[in-house]
């Protein structure tokens, strides 16, 4: 199984914090962002390489990052080409990149490299062994106004996907979509497919998931204990002080 952390955003919401300077290589605590998640993937044995990709912009910066790093894993960096935010792929596209520039053809682990959490991911793999279908991670925020900035899911019978609204104006729940996602192999081929078809396509990796519960089953497997996904200065600085404490 390979592991993909999507790392090539221009995180504009952050600015001026990343106008010059990537996301996950903002400190949480004493750490990079990014290190947490590799911390958590270093745990998996199923897990044969962790590939980041990241812009053009920002290269340099992930190069100088991988040259500090002690890893068991073998980690590979992948330019997605783009310079700015006007030209990004987004994750979807970015993700379709790495599968054709590495010609992938195992499962697929992907993670968002501005999601810090707590829970291990060791039971989401073990449901995923179970499930031959397509995982995301979803988490209860516990809070419907910070629901609408989300993906907000339901789950029917054995936690499969039966709805899935991005950014809701009213939610119905408080279940969210995390930025992690297992893509069996089998199943890879499907994000090209979709780039490719005449539907109205967007960057939020929302409207991939949801067409894709149409044409195969999808599963979701709900997280327990912390989450942070890292879109503004709020949530930033709220991780930054949970974690410094922790440290």
């Amino acid at each position: 199984m390979k592991a993909l952390i999507l790392a090539a955003g221009y995180a504009t919401r952050l600015y001026p914090l990343t106008k010059e300077y990537p996301k996950p290589l903002l400190k949480v605590g004493h750490r990079f962002i990014i290190n947490y998640i590799i911390d958590k993937l270093e745990t998996l044995d199923d897990i044969n390489e962790i590939i980041v990709v990241t812009n053009n912009k920002f290269m340099p910066q992930f190069r100088r990052w991988i040259k500090g790093l002690k890893s068991q894993k073998r980690i590979s960096l992948v330019d997605d080409l783009t310079k700015s935010h006007s030209d990004r792929r987004g994750a979807i596209g970015d993700m379709d990149f790495v599968i054709n520039k590495k010609r992938l053809k195992d499962n697929l682990l992907v993670v968002g490299g501005d999601n810090l959490f707590d829970a291990d991911l060791k039971k989401f793999l073990s449901f995923v062994k179970d499930n031959p279908h397509p995982v995301i991670g979803a988490y209860n925020i516990k809070d419907i106004r910070q629901a609408k900035k989300y993906g907000v899911i339901k789950l029917g019978k054995q936690n499969k996907l039966i709805d899935f609204q991005e950014k809701p104006r009213n939610p119905e729940s408080t279940l969210i979509a995390m930025c992690l996602y297992y893509f069996p192999k089998e199943k890879l081929g499907l994000i090209q497919e979709y780039l490719n078809s005449e539907i109205e396509k967007h960057d939020a990796t929302g409207f991939y998931i949801d067409w894709l519960r149409k044409k195969v089953p999808v599963y979701g497997f709900i997280f327990d204990g912390c989450w942070y996904d890292i879109g503004d200065h709020k949530f930033y600085h709220e991780a930054k002080n949970r974690f410094l404490k922790e440290d």
